[in-house]
């Protein structure tokens, strides 16, 4: 017994553990709080580790570790309250490394991304962010394959109508250079 217990421990270690960091840098998104967002990893790891012998090697582990963390979440009584949190510290650009332009590019970003409702940001930041296809969004979500490409591509026009203005009015301070027609 105290040998499958370890090997057991082993493989979910090997397969779960890594997977750990992105799972804390989408519950920051999902939280307010630092402190509650690594309560939800915390969670969502017990939980997992419960359930490990439901895992089906092969499997992807980590649209399996995000369903739990989306379940998790939205059984703590957050539904429908998801919040963008802002940038942290470590994310912002350091001075003297980017221009004032690019930095409020980036809040601007953060943002677009506030603004969208938040089915639209879930799907959003999964595919974007962590690299979800459509489907395994689907599988997770458990929701139709056409109901994420259709959350995706709103979130996509969202997000261009809100930067587009931002993008022309800083285009104007800059110059453009054409080669065509120039000999």
């Amino acid at each position: 017994m105290i040998r499958n217990l370890t090997t057991r421990e082993h493989e979910f270690g090997e397969i779960a553990l890594p997977q750990a960091p992105g799972l804390l840098r989408f519950a920051r998104r999902l939280t307010a709080d630092p402190a509650a967002a690594e309560d939800l990893v915390q969670e969502t790891l017990m939980r997992a580790w419960r359930s490990f012998d439901q895992f089906h090697g092969g499997t992807n582990v980590r649209a399996w570790l995000f369903r739990i963390l989306l379940n998790t979440f939205y059984g703590q009584g957050r539904k429908g309250r998801l919040t963008l949190v802002p940038l942290d510290e470590t994310e912002k650009a350091e001075p003297g490394k980017a221009a004032a332009a690019g930095s409020e590019a980036v809040f601007d970003l953060a943002g677009a991304l506030a603004k969208l409702p938040a089915e639209q940001r879930t799907v959003l930041m999964l595919g974007a962010v962590e690299g979800f296809t459509c489907r395994e969004m689907s599988e997770m979500l458990r929701i139709p394959m056409g109901t994420v490409m259709s959350r995706l591509s709103r979130a996509r026009q969202a997000m261009r109508s809100h930067l587009e203005p931002a993008a022309k009015a800083g285009a104007g301070t800059q110059r453009a250079y054409s080669h065509k027609g120039s000999s």
